[in-house]
Parts: C-alpha cells; sequence; structure tokens
C-alpha cells in the first residue's frame, strides 16, 4: 500500500499536477528518507527552483539531501511567537527536513507569553529551545544574560554548508539592530518600521484639492509635516469617503492599552526630538540614565497626538492593530501609519483602499528640541526621522544549544534573498521589507528587486513603488529614533502606554503624563540597577 502511495505521488510530480515542494512535503508524511526523496527528484522532469512556489510559498532554496552529510538524525527546536510571522517557519520545515535529514520542533507562544518561557528555559537551564525568533527589544536581557551565540563564524563560512545570505542586503536602520558590541546576533528575517498610508484617490480629487486649498491656504498634498497631516485629517473627518461606513474619519489608529499604541507614539514624537543636531538622545541621558521622556518636544509631541485621535472614531480607544487596518482597508479613513502589512494586506484581501492607497515616510517637523539641553532647533526644510518602531521579529541562536550550526541553517534559509522577495509581497505572513533585493531599481537607488514580484501577487504596480520607496527612504535616512534595547524595555514601554491611555481616557494634560512617564523610568531604573542599566544603555547607542 505504501508503494502503491509514493508511485501515485511520484506520477502526480512528474506529469506537473503537483509541483517539487508539495511532493517533498507529502513525501517526507510518508516517511521517505531524504534519499529517497532525492532519487525521485532527480528522476522527475526537471522545475527550476525558481518556479516552484506551491502557489502559496516561497521559492525552494535548499534541495533534498543537500545537507544531510552535516546533519543527519539531528533535531532542532525553534520558538517563535504564535503569529502572522510564523507561517513561512511552518512553511519551509518539510524543505529543512528533506534538506537536512533533521528533524524540525516548532514552538508557537503568545506574543505576552513567548519572552519570559525563553528566558525561564535558558536560566533554569532546561535549554530546550535551539533557537528562537524574537523582537528586537528582547536583545539587551538575552545579550545580557549572556544567552546568544554571535553567528559571525557560521556567515564567514565559505564551505557551502549553510544557505547563502547577505547581511548588507538590509539597509542601515535596520543592521543597525541586529548587531550588538559589533557582534552579530540577529539573522536578518522580518523589518518593523512605521510609514504613512494615505488615500491617493482623495488627496488627487480636484473637488477636494480646491476645497481644501479654500479653507486652509495651502495645497493638498501628501502630508511632509505632523501638523499638515492633521489639517488633512481634520478637513476630511466626518466627510463620506466612499467607504461602508457612510461619513467616515481623518485618521485609524490603534489605541488599546497593551495593542501596541505606544509605538504610534514613539514614531510620531520622534521628529519633535531627533534630528542632525540630536541624533541619539531620546529615551536617556546617557550621563547618568536620566529620563529624557519629559523634554519639550515629547510634551508637544503627546499634545498633537492627542488632537489627532478627535480626528478619528471614538472607538479607536478600544481597537488593537487589526481593527485600526481594518477600518482604513474599507476605505473609512484617509490616513492611517503602521507597518508594511497595510499595504499588503489591501491586495490580499482585494479590499476597498486596492489601487488607491499611496505610501509615503512619515511626515516631520519645522523644529526640534534636544531633550537634554532644552534648546529648540529651527529647520528649513521638514525634519524627517526613519524609524525601526515594532518588533522586527528575527531569529537568535542559543548559547546553550548542542546543534548551534544546525539552528543557524534554519534561520538562514529564511533569510535567503529567494524566500525573502516572495515574503515581501504578501500580506498574511507578516514579514515586510526591509531588504534592496526586495525593492526594484526604478522605485529605489540600489535597489535589485523586481516589481514582477508585487505584481505577481495582485498589486498595482503604483502602489508597490510607492510603498518600497516609502521603507527605503525611512530605513536610509540617517536620523533615526534609537531602538531601547536593555533589560526592562517593555516594561518601559508599557509604562509609557499606559500614560498616553490616561491622556486620552481620563483628562490627564500632555505635561502631567510626561513627567509621570519620567518618574516610572526612574522607579524601573532603580530597582533594576542604575549603574548596569547605564552602561548597557551606552553599549546599545554605541557609546
Amino acid at each position: 500500500m505504501a508503494d502503491q502511495r509514493v508511485h501515485q505521488l511520484f506520477a502526480e510530480l512528474a506529469s506537473n499536477q503537483i509541483d517539487r515542494r508539495t511532493f517533498i512535503r507529502r513525501a517526507v508524511g510518508m516517511g521517505l528518507s531524504a534519499t529517497a526523496i532525492g532519487l525521485f527528484l532527480k528522476a522527475a522532469p526537471r522545475v527550476s527552483a525558481q518556479d516552484v512556489t506551491g502557489g502559496a510559498g516561497a521559492p525552494v532554496v535548499a534541495q533534498p539531501g543537500s545537507a544531510t552529510q552535516f546533519f543527519q538524525g539531528q533535531e532542532l527546536t525553534v520558538q517563535c511567537i504564535d503569529d502572522s510571522v510564523k507561517i513561512p517557519w511552518e512553511e519551509v520545515r518539510p524543505e529543512f527536513e528533506a534538506a537536512t535529514g533533521a528533524k524540525l520542533t516548532i514552538i508557537a507562544d503568545p506574543i505576552g507569553e513567548a519572552f519570559p518561557k525563553l528566558l525561564d528555559d535558558q536560566a533554569s537551564g532546561n535549554n530546550q529551545i535551539d533557537a528562537a525568533m524574537i523582537g528586537m527589544w528582547w536583545l539587551g536581557d538575552l545579550v545580557a544574560g549572556d544567552y546568544l551565540l554571535p553567528y559571525d563564524e557560521y556567515y564567514n563560512d565559505t564551505t557551502g554548508k549553510f544557505p547563502a545570505i547577505n547581511f548588507d542586503d538590509e539597509l542601515p536602520g535596520m543592521r543597525a539592530l541586529r548587531t550588538y558590541n559589533n557582534q552579530k546576533y540577529v539573522v536578518p528575517y522580518d523589518a518593523d518600521g512605521q510609514c504613512l498610508y494615505y488615500r491617493r484617490d482623495l488627496l488627487t480629487d480636484p473637488t477636494h484639492m480646491e476645497a481644501f486649498k479654500a479653507e486652509y491656504g495651502k495645497d493638498l498634498a501628501v502630508p511632509r509635516t505632523w501638523q499638515d497631516l492633521r489639517d488633512i485629517a481634520k478637513y476630511f473627518n466626518g466627510k463620506p469617503l466612499g467607504g461602508d461606513a457612510g461619513n467616515g474619519h481623518g485618521i485609524s489608529m490603534h489605541l488599546k492599552v497593551g495593542g501596541q499604541g505606544m509605538f504610534h507614539f514613539m514614531s510620531l514624537s520622534a521628529p519633535f526630538v531627533i534630528g542632525p543636531e540630536n541624533p541619539k538622545l531620546y529615551w536617556f541621558d546617557p550621563d547618568n540614565m536620566e529620563p529624557l521622556v519629559a523634554s519639550e518636544g515629547h510634551r508637544r509631541a503627546m499634545e498633537l497626538y492627542l488632537e489627532l485621535t478627535s480626528y478619528g472614531p471614538q472607538a479607536m480607544a478600544g481597537w488593537a492593530l487589526g481593527e485600526a487596518w481594518d477600518y482604513f482597508l474599507r476605505g473609512n479613513a484617509v490616513f492611517t501609519y503602521s507597518w508594511g502589512d497595510v499595504a499588503a494586506l489591501a491586495v490580499e484581501r482585494n479590499s476597498f483602499v486596492k489601487g488607491k492607497v499611496g505610501t509615503a515616510a512619515l511626515p516631520g517637523t519645522m523644529s526640534y528640541f534636544n531633550p537634554k539641553t532644552g534648546q529648540e532647533i529651527t529647520t528649513t526644510e521638514p525634519n524627517l526621522v526613519g524609524n525601526t518602531t515594532g518588533g522586527s521579529w528575527a531569529g537568535v541562536l542559543m548559547k546553550s544549544s548542542d546543534v548551534p550550526e544546525l539552528a543557524y541553517y534554519f534561520l538562514a534559509l529564511t533569510a535567503t534573498e529567494a524566500k525573502q522577495r516572495f515574503y515581501a509581497t504578501r500580506g498574511t505572513d507578516g514579514v515586510d521589507p526591509g531588504r534592496l533585493s526586495q525593492m526594484p531599481p526604478d522605485a529605489v537607488e540600489g535597489g535589485t528587486g523586481n516589481i514582477e514580484d508585487y505584481t505577481a501577487q495582485g498589486w498595482v504596480a503604483e502602489d508597490a513603488a510607492e510603498y518600497v520607496k516609502a521603507y527605503y527612504d525611512n530605513y536610509q535616512n540617517p536620523n533615526q529614533l534609537p531602538f531601547l534595547r536593555i533589560p526592562g524595555t517593555f516594561e518601559y514601554w508599557t509604562r509609557m502606554d499606559v500614560r498616553l491611555s490616561e491622556v486620552l481616557t481620563s483628562g490627564v494634560s500632555p505635561e502631567e503624563a510626561v513627567q509621570s512617564m519620567a518618574q516610572d523610568f526612574r522607579e524601573i531604573n532603580e530597582r533594576l540597577g542604575v549603574e548596569q542599566q547605564l552602561e548597557i544603555y551606552k553599549a546599545s547607542l554605541g557609546l
């Protein structure tokens, strides 16, 4: 019976009824060895790996049996968050197992439980996890605990033992997150940063253009400053926008406590604080670890943040990420600013805004404040600041693993160019673009990608070109919001989230909120140890 099943499977492959990737997955499920799978594949009519997508997955990179001489019989356990970014890991499992002869176990934990579970596994000495998908804010704790293994040696290996990846393919803003003390710890995978999504059809509508100019005395265009965005959001708020809500809103945001709303504030506030004359001071004073979040720049940003929320639905106060995206995708808001998933989901869901949504780097300001000196620095052009706000979920090797090379092989496989080019175009996997190989040369300088990667997934070419250009501008910007990578990072961010909620729902003033936030940060510093935090903070900034 088993033989008949195998031969039927091979017949389907040979007649092109199934592709090679599907054959591998089903053959592994039948218990075929990597050697046997390799023989069948050699006997079948050859199809280029670039053509193998299985209709839903990325191209096959690792051929069956190609690494069994190194890894046959080994077992690998990896941890990831139970979210969309795990999809490629699940998809690549059959390819990985067929190529290496190893067994892969994937542990998917809820995002709120994954980090504590990983720390407990390592600190207790259980050491069951060989590699983990981490949010970049976990990195400080993991490096400080000496739990991670740098992978420079494996990356520099030239024997062909590992899938080839190009670390420098990522743009500068994103590359900075992957290293610590000049060592490579994080294998690139997802790239998170926030950009602006806007209704191109509305901002170029002649009737609205005329009416907006009459009311505000300036042209209706993609906003270059947050003040411009505020005016446009205010103008459109309450007008019919074509969506299913009747009268729409100026902006859609996710503001629920615990719903990642603090990321909105970080990205918005960056150009109020960071600029050419203050490239690194946003969170703490690197001389004494005094919190800087009560500065005039932070306060003014919070005032604008509060005003913007009045141009969205009242329900936003209870919205998590998906609800804010959905409201925009259904055509009910002019703006949202968020991660790369939004434009990709517009395509994948065939939403109301498909073909109507533009993407741009986030707006800036015409002045910013040095949070240490209080000096206001005015600019002649908008002060634009890039960000890597979010998780930028990617894999690390645990120092305790007894199969570190196998773990690196797996992480590198998901980081290969062929796979990453596919992931960037698909909304459901949550893996967003941050590499030159994901960006067509017609859209960005130095891009090596292909616009057809996007149009093959249903993108409108103009939307795709704007999308990758926006993320290129964001990550390539020399001014970047410093990413906090020290022990307790998420605790600091949680306190920020709570104080923002108090401003939105409890009538607390922005001035009171930033002062309370700074005091919260001091208390966390004291509990974790000011001197220890200061040393790690300075190292994270490269000071």
